[in-house]
């Protein structure tokens, strides 16, 4: 059995909340989630995320019907809709012009988690042997870890943390990755923005999960520990536990 729960706040300095999400689980064995963070101006960013997020829903609405479908195409084949979508209103809206979205996105298969990301919205595999980032940020600071110019615990606090080398919208032809997470009872599978992970910690999102109380509580209890910080960005979350 899949349960999924969300939460989505403005945070506590931004004046409009510019991230999106989705949650779906249309049976015990299946659910779906996605996180959208939007940018490109007060009134952009908000579009883009919205438009990226109903898009993407709107091509997963028969998944479940498709016995042979495969769930890393369907993921795939929905973000590049949604990715065409996003393009065309930025291309002929001029209100619109250079906005873009992050996207992280899960398909839970009864105890298999297909992801896909684009930019530096993330998605964690929490068990008991501990947390584990399962996607990899397209971003400045994240490319300077891998070439060993800086730590990640130097990352985290870099002065050009928000600087981000993809988004879905930015460009004609998507660029995301996809990843595949087997997963046990007793797992959790957490989607969120980066106003969660720049904030919250890993340890503190593994101990909320498995410790910290009832998992329909669990994205609350991070959103107040965002907001205990200052939330200087928009705060969204998506958790999956597996039973």
């Amino acid at each position: 059995m899949i349960r999924v729960w969300g939460i989505t706040d403005k945070g506590a300095v931004r004046p409009q909340n510019q991230d999106g999400f989705y949650l779906d689980s249309p049976s015990e064995h299946l659910a779906v989630g996605v996180v959208c963070d939007g940018m490109g101006g007060a009134r952009a960013g908000n579009i883009a995320s919205l438009v990226a997020v109903e898009t993407f829903v709107d091509a997963l609405q028969n998944w479940q019907e498709d016995a042979d479908a495969n769930p890393a195409a369907v993921l795939s084949r929905a973000a590049e809709q949604a990715n065409a979508a996003v393009y065309h209103r930025a291309a002929t809206d001029p209100d619109c012009r250079g906005m873009g979205t992050t996207m992280v996105a899960a398909l839970v298969v009864e105890q298999t988690a297909y992801l896909l990301n684009i930019g530096d919205s993330r998605a964690y595999h929490i068990s008991r042997e501990g947390i584990r980032r399962v996607t990899r940020d397209h971003s400045v600071v994240e490319d300077m870890v891998a070439r060993g110019d800086i730590t990640p615990e130097e990352a985290r606090n870099h002065p050009r943390k928000n600087l981000i080398t993809r988004a879905l919208g930015s460009e004609e032809r998507i660029r995301a990755d996809l990843y595949e997470q087997a997963l046990a009872g007793g797992d959790f599978l957490l989607l969120c923005s980066d106003g969660l992970s720049n904030i919250v910690t890993d340890q503190e999102m593994l101990y909320e999960a498995l410790h910290g109380g009832a998992p329909e509580d669990c994205c609350q209890r991070l959103l107040d520990i965002a907001m205990s910080r200052g939330a200087p960005d928009n705060v969204t979350a998506v958790l999956f536990e597996i039973q």
